[in-house]
Formats: C-alpha cells, sequence, structure tokens
C-alpha cells in the first residue's frame, strides 16, 4: 500500500451547529470558505498549488458552492471548483472523487469535503406548484421512504430494539461531551461566526430519552432523542499524491467502494459497500482500529455495526465513532461524509497511531446507497 497513492494531510471542520441556532445566518458558502482557507495554510509549507475544490452540498442555494467557497476562501480564480450531490454521503464522496484525480496523476492537490446550511436552505417548489421538503430520492413506483420512517423499518427488520437505540444514543453523547473536555476536537475545528465548539453534545440519561415518543411512526422506537439532529457545518481535507506531501504524516487513501441498495431500506447501504471494500483490498474488519460511521439514526447504525460485526455499545465501544458520532455532534448532511474523515484524521493521525494503522469512513445515503473508504496511517 505505497507507491503513488492519495493521502490526506489535512483535516479541518466547523464546529457543528444545530439548524436555526448557532450558525442561523451563515450561508453554506460562508461555512466553507474558512476551512477551506485554513486547509491552504495548512499545507502551504508544501508549495503546491490547488488544482481544484470538491464540495459536496444537498439542499443549498444551487449554482457552483464549491466555486462560490473558493473565492470566498482567497484562491486564485484560476482554481474551478466542482459541487456534487450524494445526499448524506456527499462529504466521503467528494474526498473519493479528488483521490481518483490524485491518482490517475490529473491533478495533484485536491481540497475536497462537503457543505451544509439547513438553516438558510432555501425554500423549494416546482413552478406553479407547493414547496417540498425535498427532492425525490427515486422514480415513480418505487419505494421512497423519509429517512426517519426507513431508519424505524430498517430497526424493526433488523431487530434493534429501543433500549439499545436510545444506550446508544446516550453512549455517543457521553463520548463526546469527553472528547470535547479533553480537547480531542481542538485541532480540527475552524472557528465560524465566533463558535469554536460543537453546540449539541450534553449529558443525557437512557431514563429521560425513553420517555420521548417515536418521531416518525406512531408508537415507534426511533425518537428526536436516537436520531442526528438537522445541522449546519462544514468540513474539508487536502489530498495530494504521496510523493508530494513532504514528510507530513496523514492517512493514505486505501479505497473506496460505492453501490446501491434497496431504496425501502437505505439505510442499509453501508453494509454492502463496507463489504464490497474488505473484498477488494484483502482486508478483514478486525484489522481495523477505527471506525467513522455516520450516525443520522441509532436504529440504522445498530443495525450496520451488527451486520458487520462490531459491538459498538460493548467490546468496540471505542473503536466505533469513539468520540461520538452525528448522534451527538449533529448531522450537517453534505458535509457529515466529510467530517468522518477529518474524525479518521484526528483519531489516528493527530492521535499518533502508528504507521500501516486502518481507518474505515462509511455512510447510508438516501434513495438506496452506500459510501465506504479505508484509509492507513502514511
Amino acid at each position: 500500500m505505497t507507491g503513488d497513492m492519495p493521502v490526506v494531510v489535512a483535516a479541518r471542520r466547523t464546529a457543528i451547529g444545530t439548524a436555526g441556532h448557532a450558525f442561523k445566518l451563515e450561508t453554506v458558502d460562508r461555512l466553507a470558505s474558512p476551512v477551506i482557507a485554513a486547509l491552504v495554510r495548512d499545507v502551504a509549507c508544501l508549495g503546491v498549488p490547488v488544482d481544484d475544490v470538491v464540495l459536496g452540498n444537498c439542499m443549498g442555494p444551487g449554482g457552483n458552492v464549491a466555486r462560490v467557497a473558493a473565492l470566498g476562501a482567497g484562491l486564485d480564480p484560476s482554481v474551478p471548483g466542482l459541487t456534487i450531490d450524494r445526499q448524506c454521503g456527499s462529504g466521503l464522496a467528494a474526498v473519493l472523487l479528488a483521490g481518483q484525480a490524485v491518482r490517475s496523476g490529473e491533478m495533484e492537490l485536491v481540497i475536497a469535503g462537503g457543505a451544509e446550511s439547513a438553516s438558510t436552505a432555501p425554500v423549494r417548489a416546482h413552478r406553479g406548484g407547493e414547496p417540498y421538503e425535498r427532492a425525490a430520492f427515486t422514480p415513480a413506483g418505487h419505494p421512497d421512504p423519509d429517512m426517519g420512517a426507513a431508519a424505524e423499518a430498517l430497526g424493526v427488520a433488523r431487530g434493534v430494539s429501543r433500549e439499545r437505540q436510545d444506550n446508544y444514543a446516550c453512549a455517543g453523547h457521553a463520548k463526546a461531551v469527553a472528547a470535547r473536555a479533553a480537547g480531542r476536537f481542538d485541532e480540527e475545528i475552524v472557528p465560524v461566526a465566533g463558535r469554536d465548539h460543537d453546540q449539541r453534545p450534553r449529558p443525557l440519561r437512557p431514563a429521560s430519552l425513553a420517555r420521548l415518543p417515536g418521531a416518525f411512526v406512531a408508537g415507534g422506537a426511533v425518537t428526536a432523542g436516537n436520531s442526528a439532529p438537522n445541522s449546519d457545518g462544514a468540513a474539508a481535507v487536502a489530498v495530494l499524491p504521496e510523493r508530494l506531501r513532504g514528510g507530513l504524516p496523514g492517512l493514505r487513501l486505501v479505497a473506496g467502494a460505492v453501490v446501491g441498495c434497496d431504496p425501502e431500506l437505505p439505510g442499509w447501504g453501508p453494509v454492502p459497500a463496507v463489504r464490497r471494500l474488505l473484498e477488494r483490498t484483502g482486508v478483514s474488519m478486525e484489522r481495523i482500529e477505527a471506525v467513522e460511521i455516520v450516525e443520522a439514526f441509532a436504529a440504522q447504525t445498530l443495525a450496520v455495526t451488527d451486520a458487520l460485526g462490531l459491538d459498538p455499545l460493548g467490546a468496540d465501544g471505542a473503536r466505533v465513532c469513539g468520540d461520538g458520532g452525528a448522534l451527538a455532534l449533529g448531522h450537517p448532511w453534505g458535509a457529515s461524509g466529510a467530517v468522518v474523515v477529518t474524525r479518521l484524521f484526528s483519531r489516528l493521525v493527530r492521535g499518533g497511531a502508528p504507521k500501516g494503522t486502518l481507518g474505515l469512513a462509511t455512510a447510508a445515503v438516501g434513495g438506496g446507497l452506500g459510501v465506504a473508504a479505508l484509509f492507513e496511517v502514511a
């Protein structure tokens, strides 16, 4: 796993704010620009110009958000910018695209990640029609459940109890509170609008969560307490070839996978994506030291980890989202896939893991997709 492979040599994010609160006035480009600028400063010592900025975004104003954010970050007008939409997997898909461009030799330094402002996202409507919450994930005649109802269905199908969901949410908040207190988020967060810490993590008790009603299905187990909130934030990484990293520590992008699954159970997507990734690389799950999954819902996360042979409420508690995930931090849709890569970078690179240590990032996507990426400490 050596040679001129793509390597992540810097990773940054904003704090994450619940929609309508900390960043309620910040447009998506104003969230992304400071992150891009910080990454450029982080790699300035290498003397490699930025070739492109690739950002995921789901619900923004349209247009090329990445181009707007790149200019806002002070990049040269020759840097083009590309905005992509794989819904909740967008930020991770952007990193994979950057890796492909670097691996092919067409580009040398790419800033890749995602940004989302649920607070300032426009109201959408067809001309002459009523506003709608989201675009269709599938064509007419195919299943197209909202993600909350789909998480409920997946939890039922895979036997994930309400008690486990609430316990997992409480554990995630506890891990995030501890990580914040220990300063493990400090180096990755770029202050925006005066905020340099995540808004949401707080101590929770299972007994308190148990009193909450089903949020999407009457009498259901998926509640506001064990679901990630709609959030604002941005995250990105700097990707370049092995030969240009100049001794900077980093995460080598070993391989990625994007697959489709049954759109009726879209939260299942990480399972076939991770399995394909492991099969292609010949790596077993036992060898992976750190796993970051976009925790949209505890039900969905536990269904996936159960299928992959992980026990995040037991032996793998420090391995799976070891400092908390989206349930505690929040879920800025287009950015979350890049947030998990940033978290891997902090846990493994900033945390001083030995060379060759493996990390996995994965996300489920509305419409029935899974995105996964395997990294190793370079």
